[in-house]
């Protein structure tokens, strides 16, 4: 039977869901002798080989090669036969080798069987490729708008009332809506929710407002020229509860979540200035709002540190409290912690200003004002 070579590319990227498929490979350069040094964070006990599985994320098989995912350009091994080094697919197998010469690790993809000799496409959908990070969690924001714009605040589509009477509505739900005249019946819109206010901390620029997606409607009739006419939308998904006055637009393709994570390649020094959901404190697989974006060379699939905020206490000192009297305490200074690393995120979604990330890894608690720096 006819044998196919092995193709090389990239990888440096968990698994959310995975099994692991050990195994030598003989023809892989030996490994680095003891005490040999490498700037690649390799785990103690990374795997020499792992078959990819359904459900794999980029991020997630990265952090059990390396200890800092973010380090996969140090691993990337091209093979010109293969156009897209990106994109994995279950199936694949990455074996973990050793560059003869310099002793530095390798991740090599050894294609599935879908793939031939022969120059043909791939047979796998490329919506079968893995992502970088949990698509579920971070759909909504890649599909939906996310942030509302002072003036689309004051000009959008909105609804004015439910049938029946209703102060909430859902799937299945009856809307009625100004701002749809001209438009022809069968159109499909996001409904959003116009959030809090977002502005930098830094310089108080206003960057917009978080817009909350609440559902999706369908225009069954468009609004007349008449003052007291209405558009009518059929309500045909429900992600939270719709209000009166959540504002209407039109749904659009966005960009898919086709990237890899790496180091910015700029220096960042930013905050964290908002959690979607509005929980006081950050976890993991959280997406927070950065004040950071494209002008200050941000884009997907950068990964960034969070740094807790130093606290601010009174320096009593020597002796603590016990030495602190009811005269003395107001004249005691303050000082502040020093700020401790807490997890890294990961940017999916980003604006001129301002960008969308999800926590990765967390470490300790997050909230609201902590900042952002290189990884």
């Amino acid at each position: 039977m006819k044998q196919f070579p092995k193709f090389a590319t990239l990888l440096a990227l968990g698994a959310l869901t995975a099994q692991w498929a050990f195994a030598a490979d003989p023809a892989a350069p030996p490994a680095p002798q003891p005490g040999h040094s490498t700037s690649v964070p390799l785990v103690a006990d990374a795997p020499s080989a792992y078959t990819v599985q359904k459900g794999d994320t980029l991020w997630g098989i990265s952090s059990k090669f390396l200890s800092q995912p973010w380090y996969w350009p140090e691993v990337l091994y091209l093979n010109p036969e293969i156009q897209n080094p990106h994109r994995i697919y279950p199936g694949d197998t990455l074996r973990l080798v050793y560059d003869a010469a310099t002793g530095k690790p390798q991740i090599r993809v050894e294609r599935g069987d879908s793939v031939r000799l022969e120059p043909q496409m791939r047979s796998t959908p490329l919506n079968e490729a893995i992502q970088p990070i949990p698509f579920e969690i971070v759909a909504a924001f890649m599909s939906k708008p996310s942030v509302v714009t002072e003036e689309e605040a004051k000009s959008l589509p909105y609804i004015v009332a439910f049938d029946g009477r209703k102060v909430v509505a859902g799937a299945g739900d009856i809307a009625y809506a100004r701002g749809l005249e001209g438009v022809d019946p069968g159109n499909r819109f996001s409904v959003v929710h116009v959030g809090e206010r977002l502005k930098d901390p830094d310089d108080g620029h206003f960057l917009g407002y978080l817009g909350l997606y609440t559902g999706a409607a369908r225009l069954d009739r468009a609004a007349g020229p008449g003052k007291n006419d209405f558009a009518k939308l059929m309500m045909t998904a429900s992600a939270r509860e719709t209000l009166s006055g959540d504002r209407l637009v039109r749904d659009r393709m966005e960009v898919p979540l086709d990237f890899v994570p790496h180091a910015p390649a700029q220096t960042v020094n930013g905050s964290v200035i908002a959690v979607v959901g509005g929980t006081s404190v950050i976890g993991q697989y959280q997406v927070i709002v950065l004040n950071r974006g494209k002008s200050q060379g941000l884009e997907a699939g950068n990964v960034v540190s969070i740094w807790q905020a130093g606290e601010l206490v009174k320096d009593r000192g020597p002796g603590g409290a016990s030495s602190t009297t009811q005269f003395s305490e107001p004249f005691k200074p303050t000082v502040k912690l020093p700020s401790e690393r807490a997890g890294e995120a990961m940017v999916f979604k980003t604006y001129e200003r301002m960008s969308y990330a999800l926590v990765m890894s967390a470490v300790d608690q997050m909230h609201v004002g902590d900042t952002i720096r290189n990884p």
